[in-house]
């Protein structure tokens, strides 16, 4: 699989790809292990709810969750975590680059574990959020972005609604 190439060359971009890349390269066929050295890699020390939620997470591919949907997950799964802890857990993966967020309404975020450089359509009723790979979305002209600024990235997502609904 090729490395994916950031949007710009900022360091957010930056990090996006770098923890793409550390999902690829630290690959032991251990999830559990993998997940441990993905944690240390970024700086994040692999406690018991971390290296927990990461398996949940990481284990099943490319996927977008809300904090609640992973909190499910984890009673599921007999992972005794708060919803609070959920939340600081997706937080903190956002923050080092092992997850994208994504904000679709005021009140709903998903958490991508693809980082890669990529688009979505949101489907309603469904709430469901799928990846438009970003060679099929065509960004025109940005405006003229605040002195001291740059973009960190462009999120588009594109609402879908069933015909006739």
């Amino acid at each position: 699989m090729q490395p994916r190439t950031p949007l710009t060359s900022n360091k957010v971009s930056t990090a996006f790809v770098e923890s793409d890349e550390l999902r690829q390269t630290t690959n032991t066929g251990c999830p559990w292990h993998d997940v441990r050295a993905m944690l240390r890699k970024v700086g994040l020390r692999p406690t018991r709810q971390r290296m927990e939620l990461g398996w949940l997470l990481f284990s099943k591919g490319d996927r977008h969750l809300t904090a609640e949907m992973l909190f499910e997950e984890a009673s599921n799964a007999r992972v005794p975590v708060s919803l609070a802890t959920v939340y600081n857990t997706l937080n903190q993966f956002t923050e080092v680059g092992l997850l994208r967020q994504v904000a679709v309404d005021g009140s709903k975020t998903y958490f991508d574990t693809n980082t890669s450089d990529h688009h979505h359509f949101f489907v309603e009723g469904q709430n469901a959020l799928v990846d438009i790979p970003s060679a099929s979305v065509t960004i025109g002209d940005l405006p003229q972005v605040l002195d001291g600024y740059e973009v960190a990235r462009v999120d588009v997502v594109v609402r879908l609604k069933r015909k006739g609904a």
